[in-house]
């Protein structure tokens, strides 16, 4: 299957993004183009993200037909809905979704439909390594999700996702990108906030996380820290105990899921675990934990990718 790929289309609130996949299961091409987002805002409409896909989905076209030239298209996949549960649903999917189902009848390919929360776990498997063959533990750490999912795989190899924990309020990436935009940084602010924070060399203030079993409170660390920040106008400071606080609440819930599930490995998995200050505390931390490198951690298609190529094969057994 040397020639044979496999196309990958996801179109989240935050990225345009599209892979290609070879038939050895290698991910060759992950193209990402983020949606504009103004100065000050933090975030798009729902009606502003598909009107920014379907300009960014016209580049994107470009790239697969230029990369996609010496090799036969036998299946596409694409991100339908942000979930593997019932009532799913975010308009900007249907972009990426009418693409797909163009470019399939088009090639006369078999065309597949996944949640972008499967794509975020498989990228993830994919850039760190792992080798799960049988259940384990993820956490989908971004800025629409916090969640702590158990998932097990069926004889065909695909996810059966269960969500056993996560935020009760606010998301982890909601929280960076309201301080970080309040502190005068732009979105996504995750990156840019990491950077201030390696950069922090003082004491952070004491405070208290709530972390229930699997399950945890964010919303108190927004009003903290704005606070914070208004009272000190240190960006680094500020930076540096946002980090603080999201590494001591994920490492918290990790720790109560060792507790429980004491031989499953732990994924990790969305934009914001591709922070190098909360994956070294968690590494140092736990063993049998596995991380996407940064360009796998934040949104992209190549998990799709790489399901559609496995769905595929699974088919014609």
């Amino acid at each position: 299957m040397s020639n044979k790929i496999f196309v990958g289309i996801d179109t989240s609130n935050y990225t345009t993004s599209c892979a290609i996949a070879n038939g050895n299961g290698e991910i060759l091409h992950n193209f990402k183009l983020l949606l504009p987002v103004k100065e000050g805002e933090r975030g798009l409409r729902q009606s502003d993200a598909v009107f920014a896909h379907i300009k960014n989905l016209k580049v994107i076209a470009n790239m697969i037909r230029d990369n996609c030239k010496n090799g036969e298209i036998l299946a596409i996949g694409y991100s339908a809905f942000p979930r593997d549960v019932q009532g799913s649903y975010m308009p900007c999917f249907l972009t990426g979704e009418a693409v797909a189902q163009m470019l399939s009848a088009f090639c006369e390919a078999e065309i597949y439909s996944f949640s972008h929360q499967a794509g975020h776990i498989r990228a993830a498997i994919y850039s760190s390594g792992a080798e799960l063959k049988e259940s384990f533990i993820s956490f989908h750490v971004s800025g629409g999700t916090t969640e702590v999912l158990k998932v097990m795989l069926d004889s065909n190899g695909y996810y059966k996702i269960e969500q056993i924990g996560g935020s009760i309020d606010l998301h982890a990436g909601q929280a960076i990108d309201r301080i970080g935009v309040n502190m005068g940084l732009s979105f996504p602010c995750g990156k840019e906030m990491e950077r201030f924070a390696m950069n922090f060399a003082g004491k952070i203030p004491n405070y208290q996380i709530c972390v229930n079993n699997f399950e945890c409170n964010l919303s108190g660390l927004e009003n903290i820290a704005i606070k914070l920040y208004r009272e000190s106008n240190d960006k680094a400071l500020v930076s540096a105990f946002v980090i603080d606080f999201l590494g001591k609440t994920l490492e918290k819930i990790t720790q109560n899921l060792r507790n429980e599930y004491k031989l499953l490995p732990i994924v990790y998995a969305g934009g914001v675990m591709s922070n190098s200050i909360i994956q070294d505390r968690l590494k140092n931390k736990f063993k049998d934990v596995y991380f996407a490198t940064p360009e796998f951690s934040t949104d992209n298609a190549s998990g799709i990718a790489l399901l559609t190529r496995e769905k595929y094969i699974n088919s014609k057994k």
